[in-house]
């Protein structure tokens, strides 16, 4: 199993344990994916939550740059919502996760059609 694949049985670990969600794991791996060499990088794999700069840059490089949403204050709330699932005691928010979570929260999965 390489690298990417045992990153992607974490991410759908955490989305059970500790999101109570039951991941599609074709559509995370997907994601996962999109999140190019992020993942491998120890701070760029994860989503700091504490910091404002940190949501804008998922709200503008991901939500309406990748997902084609349209700016708006729905999208700094579906971040909060994904950041209080994954909880806000977890340090360790992965991207990867986040990033399914605001997939399914915005129902763009066609996007990773």
């Amino acid at each position: 199993m390489g690298k990417r694949d045992e990153l992607i049985a974490k991410y759908a670990e955490d989305l059970k344990d500790k999101c109570g969600m039951d991941p599609d794991v074709d559509l995370l791996t997907k994601v996962t994916i999109g999140c190019g060499p992020a993942i491998y990088d120890a701070d760029a794999a994860t989503v700091a939550a504490s910091q404002e700069s940190e949501l804008e840059t998922v709200k503008n490089n991901f939500l309406i740059k990748k997902l084609g949403l349209t700016d708006g204050p729905e999208l700094m709330e579906g971040i909060n919502k994904a950041m209080e699932t994954y909880g806000m005691s977890e340090r360790n928010k992965y991207r990867a996760v986040v990033y399914y979570m605001l997939t399914k929260h915005f129902g763009k999965e066609a996007v990773y059609g």
